[in-house]
């Protein structure tokens, strides 16, 4: 049984449910998202989404952190929160006996989280730590450089934990002022799965949404990649070069020709050996153990990405060669023995990422919220089987934006 799409009501508010049964195991799950609620929601405040997520994860007022957490432990109960870029996610996952107390917690938290100074300290001590523990991850220094480069003056264009100096500026009024506006009816989708029926999750879908406002939610902005090619560059105790690299890529999240895209991004990095950016950096010069990249689709943007890491007297070798590799592909295209390689790949691994439920539903619910229509998934396998290489040749040259490549190094003081 495939995922499908329902509709509940709570209040005078229609609410999307995605749900699939499946008896294979006696365990159920849920996860509450709110569209717009994610670090893009941040605001004047970097970092409160990842904040708040953390403040969920303290209880609630009546029983408090260790409280809540044991009645989490004694029934084999797993609840979390946690906040990505564009959506913020309650979940949820037991044994179907014990889902019932569950969601009940569930809605307890949403009803009454642990807003006390105490637990709102904790969360930024824990906050200030991880920042602090980061200052010596070259990779997320890489990553992060690159991102503050490319998304610069945009909703983008922050830290999703934070600063040092956004953090100690953070209020509890304010935690509470985001969750109470963002975790809100309006932003709703639950997505529910496991031994249960339709009318069950229904229910559960029903009993957890009970405490919250019917709210409002704002158009999610779409925030464009820097067009100017930059680099930025970090001066570390490393004994090699971190390189991440980011380009603007003109396809949006429902585009039609979004499956050409994956196909082409498949060929030049994501397809590991045997892709363009692998057999030129690696195999024929060794100047990287791996070089990667990969088509980034989201609703509030989209660039191509990639990274490699590589000996620090070669890092501007590697970087040239990027670039060389780049721009020959929009030039001169696939070959047909790369399109069919790239074909029997996709077609042949389709099995491996639908293998599990949670694969399934989120599978399910990125078709929806990202605007494709169920069922997609299978139709886009139809048309890659179908793709030529003139079409993908046409489609590759047209994106020459490709090439306005962003450079975020990692190297030796």
């Amino acid at each position: 049984m495939s995922a499908t799409v329902e509709h509940i009501k709570v209040g005078n508010t229609d609410i999307p449910l995605i749900f699939e049964k499946d008896t294979t195991l006696p365990i159920a799950s849920m996860q509450l998202v709110f569209q717009n609620s994610g670090s893009i929601a941040d605001g004047e405040h970097p970092g409160i989404a990842s904040f708040s997520a953390s403040l969920l994860g303290e209880g609630t007022k009546s029983l408090g952190a260790v409280g809540f957490a044991k009645k989490l432990e004694d029934n084999a109960i797993h609840l979390s929160a946690n906040a990505g870029t564009e959506t913020f996610v309650l979940e949820l996952e037991s044994l179907k006996e014990q889902f019932d107390k569950g969601v009940m917690l569930m809605a307890d938290l949403l009803k009454e989280p642990n807003f006390t100074k105490e637990s709102f300290e904790k969360v930024r001590l824990l906050k200030l730590s991880r920042i602090k523990q980061k200052e010596n991850d070259f990779d997320y220094i890489a990553s992060l450089n690159l991102k503050l480069l490319v998304y610069k003056n945009t909703p983008l264009g922050h830290p999703s934990i934070g600063t040092k100096e956004s953090l100690q500026k953070l209020t509890l009024h304010d935690v509470q002022s985001f969750i109470g506006s963002h975790l809100v009816l309006s932003r709703a989708i639950v997505v529910v799965g496991g031994d249960m029926t339709l009318e069950e999750a229904k229910q559960f879908a029903q009993k957890a949404l009970e405490p919250l406002q019917k709210g409002s939610m704002e158009p999610l902005p779409f925030v464009s990649h820097t067009e100017k090619p930059s680099q930025v560059v970090a001066k570390k105790d490393t004994k090699q070069a971190y390189i991440y690299f980011s380009a603007p890529l003109h396809v949006k999240a429902d585009d039609p020709n979004r499956y050409k895209a994956k196909v082409a991004a498949f060929i030049l990095g994501a397809g590991g050996f045997g892709s363009r950016l692998m057999e030129e950096i690696r195999v024929k010069r060794g100047l990287a153990y791996s070089a990667y990249c990969r088509a980034n689709i989201n609703k509030s943007h989209t660039s191509l990405k990639g990274y490699l890491q590589t000996k620090l007297e070669s890092q501007d070798e590697a970087i040239k060669l990027v670039k060389e590799v780049i721009d020959d592909f929009v030039a001169k295209g696939v070959t047909e023995e790369e399109l069919a390689q790239a074909k029997r790949f996709i077609s042949g691994s389709e099995p491996l990422r639908n293998e599990v439920l949670s694969q399934r539903l989120n599978r399910t619910f990125m078709e929806y919220y990202q605007g494709l229509g169920v069922g997609y998934h299978q139709k886009e396998l139809e048309k890659i089987e179908a793709l030529r290489r003139e079409e993908l040749n046409a489609f590759i040259k047209a994106h020459h934006e490709i090439g306005k490549l962003s450079f975020s190094i990692v190297t030796k003081k």
